[in-house]
């Protein structure tokens, strides 16, 4: 099988995607998906995305994890996916697209996609931390020292533990900059099963926690990541978090074709 792929990053959360509009890339292949996410023995990446057609929308937005499973929405991923079908010519400035969590609407200018996730209508608030899904599962722990912090240790010790166990969360760990009222993030991501230097409906999980805790009064919040910089803006209602906007550059990197060949 000869497959054509493009491989995009936003803020270093890398992704192999490939143009699925004639629905012949055999999703349910989770072997195939995990070989090209493989950092060794494939292109690497940190998940794969299609991108199908839709029946009412621009296109579909499908994405795995580099384990090969299909996964929740990625945040980062959905903004590179935007910036690939923008070279595709499918929309010229702004769009909306179906995603396994709904519909997403989202405008892509000289590099930068702003893309809008979902409501949150729905936090969880506890003495050490905060839940809240903004699209995937996310647990918010704030801690001291985050950039000798032992994220992978720690984030993989709360991913499996209680209360989450076998289905698992994404964790993230925060500290606030002094510097431009925002927060360093760090984050420990399930499939991946390690830090990534970003993630998207991570950010988006921090800014509205930090919020809701009280540690900014800001409703547009920058985020400093291992891969760069991010921005998310909400607008805060009686029954939660509306108008959620997760912006940041998204670089196509190179396009490649290979022949894969299922040994078994």
């Amino acid at each position: 099988m000869e497959i054509t792929f493009y491989k995009y990053q936003g803020t270093g959360n890398d992704f192999v995607v490939i143009d699925n509009r004639n629905l012949e890339f055999p999703r349910e292949n989770t072997k195939l998906v995990h070989f090209l996410c493989d950092r060794r023995f494939g292109v690497g990446a940190d998940g794969l995305m299609l991108l199908n057609p839709s029946d009412t929308q621009d296109f579909t937005m499908v994405y795995y994890n580099s384990d090969g499973t299909e996964s929740t929405m990625c945040g980062n991923g959905g903004r590179c996916l935007v910036a690939f079908a923008h070279k595709l010519g499918i929309f010229e400035k702004e769009t909306t697209f179906d995603a396994i969590d709904g519909l997403h609407y989202a405008s892509y200018k000289e590099g930068i996609t702003n893309l809008q996730m979902i409501d949150v209508n729905s936090i969880n608030i506890h003495d050490q931390h905060c839940f809240l899904n903004t699209g995937s599962p996310h647990h918010v722990q704030v801690v001291h020292n985050i950039e000798t912090y032992d994220v992978k240790k720690n984030g993989a010790n709360i991913r499996y533990g209680a209360p989450y166990f076998e289905e698992g969360t994404n964790v993230n760990f925060v500290e606030a900059l002094e510097t431009n009222n925002g927060f360093r993030v760090r984050t420990y991501e399930r499939g991946v099963e390690d830090e990534t230097l970003a993630c998207g409906t991570g950010v988006t999980a921090v800014a509205i926690a930090m919020y809701e805790k009280k540690l900014t009064n800001k409703t547009k919040i920058p985020l400093q990541v291992q891969g760069g910089n991010l921005e998310v803006s909400f607008e805060p209602t009686d029954k939660g978090y509306k108008n959620v906007f997760l912006k940041g550059p998204a670089t196509f990197v190179f396009k490649g074709t290979l022949n894969y060949y299922d040994e078994a």
